[in-house]
């Protein structure tokens, strides 16, 4: 009889713990469920969920209690009765907490799902679409003051919280490069190239006709229905390119920084297989090699890309670049005049065309100094004397060309404007065109 008396107890106990649970649990969904709950429920749940937490013994137990304990910033907004301001919102979505939140969604939902009932599944849902607008404002608020350290983490959060909104991570990892750190970059990267994340797509725009001021749309649809109603004129559409191409660049940039040179390889590797089109990958894998030093791979995959864009100014300006590297002037000069040819305001081509005109001008320069007085000597020293007018005519027009372009320019950096001033001055100083060098600031 004893015995069975302690069973019997013990069953009790179990019962009343049971009872107990349900009770702590049917208090905290009630006040969570309130759209204004007061001060008081605030501190009656959080005393509440110390009980239920302590006493969480089955699966669903100990699920809701995560949820609803990290769940609090939520409904501590909600209890301050008004719109929070983003000091606020900093301070009760830290990037730890939205993780946490978004953790525990997935735990409910997941739970849910294998249970057959669903209690908190939609109310997550429509939590999810409140959040996101709110969090990403935290995230600009902070990239406003360049915290761009904690910008990165709330967006990557979010995307945790919401993995069908991969965009959030691919800016998440860009703002983690502009912290400098470049591990969580790279992971982030990572993680959009195993979900084959592109960001290819149309964005859509039209007009407030009250204000005419362009505003974007998510959906065509969304779009369409406010140029319906006639709050909105003047739709337009625009492609959105693929990032695969970048994505992968900065892995392999990554790695490389990294001392992971044949990861990196591998990647852009991979990369070219998986996308054979993307000249963002070609011209990686050439960046790769003209940082290893292997100048010869790097030029044989730019004349790839050329190939298949032949009309690309980037492409074979820095062909040209790379042609005064290795001294190949004359095949420099073809690639700036090529530039030139396709793209007559390019102020850079016109500077380097130039500079590599030039270059035999530093040998004519030493020749003249090394004659002596004698007549024979003097003889040579007009003829060189000629030859290095010639040669500073044939760089009169681009100088003056490049010049007239630092005046219609406003983007040309002041650097570039003193280079271009300094070395057209020198010319018509030396071809005795005194007055038009007088004309140069």
């Amino acid at each position: 009889m004893k015995f069975t008396k302690i069973i019997l107890t013990g069953t009790l106990l179990v019962s009343m713990g049971i009872f107990a649970q349900k009770s702590e649990y049917k208090t905290l969904k009630k006040i969570y469920d309130k759209d204004s709950p007061s001060a008081n429920d605030v501190q009656e749940y959080k005393s509440t969920l110390d009980k239920y937490d302590a006493l969480a013994s089955e699966e669903s137990d100990k699920v809701y209690a995560d949820y609803f304990r990290n769940t609090m910033p939520m409904l501590e907004m909600s209890a301050s009765g008004k719109q929070p301001d983003l000091t606020t919102l900093q301070r009760l979505f830290t990037p730890d907490n939205i993780s946490k939140i978004g953790k525990s969604f997935r735990q409910v939902i997941d739970y849910e799902k294998k249970s057959g009932k669903k209690v908190f599944t939609d109310k997550i849902n429509e939590s999810i679409v409140e959040l996101k607008p709110m969090l990403t404002n935290v995230a600009v608020a902070y990239s406003d003051k360049e915290k761009n350290s904690e910008a990165a983490s709330v967006l990557n959060a979010i995307y945790q919280m919401d993995n069908s909104d991969p965009e959030k991570l691919y800016y998440a990892a860009n703002y983690a490069i502009k912290a400098n750190d470049m591990n969580k970059a790279l992971e982030y990267y990572q993680e959009l190239k195993a979900i084959n994340y592109s960001g290819e797509g149309t964005a859509y725009f039209a007009k407030d006709a009250s204000t005419g001021i362009e505003e974007s749309f998510t959906t065509k649809s969304g779009r369409d229905n406010f140029v319906k109603l006639k709050t909105h004129n003047s739709p337009r559409e625009e492609k959105i390119p693929s990032k695969r191409g970048e994505i992968y660049k900065n892995i392999a940039l990554i790695l490389v920084q990294n001392g992971k040179t044949e990861e990196a390889k591998a990647a852009l590797t991979e990369a070219r297989i998986e996308n054979p089109n993307d000249i963002g990958i070609l011209t990686t894998e050439a960046d790769l090699y003209y940082k290893l030093g292997n100048t010869e791979k790097y030029k044989s995959i730019i004349s790839e890309a050329i190939a298949r864009q032949p009309n690309n100014t980037d492409l074979i300006y820095n062909l040209g670049i790379l042609s005064i590297t290795s001294k190949d002037y004359k095949s420099a000069e073809m690639y700036f005049q090529k530039v030139i040819d396709l793209d007559p305001n390019n102020i850079n081509a016109y500077v380097n065309l130039s500079d590599v005109k030039l270059v035999p001008d530093a040998k004519i320069v030493a020749d003249m100094n090394k004659l002596g007085v004698s007549d024979k000597e003097q003889k040579q020293y007009d003829v060189l004397k000629v030859e290095r007018k010639r040669l500073f005519n044939s760089v009169l027009p681009i100088l003056e060309k490049a010049y007239q372009l630092t005046k219609t320019n406003t983007d040309v950096k002041q650097d570039l404007k003193d280079v271009v001033n300094q070395n057209l001055k020198l010319v018509y100083n030396y071809l005795g065109m005194s007055d038009k060098a007088k004309t140069i600031n």
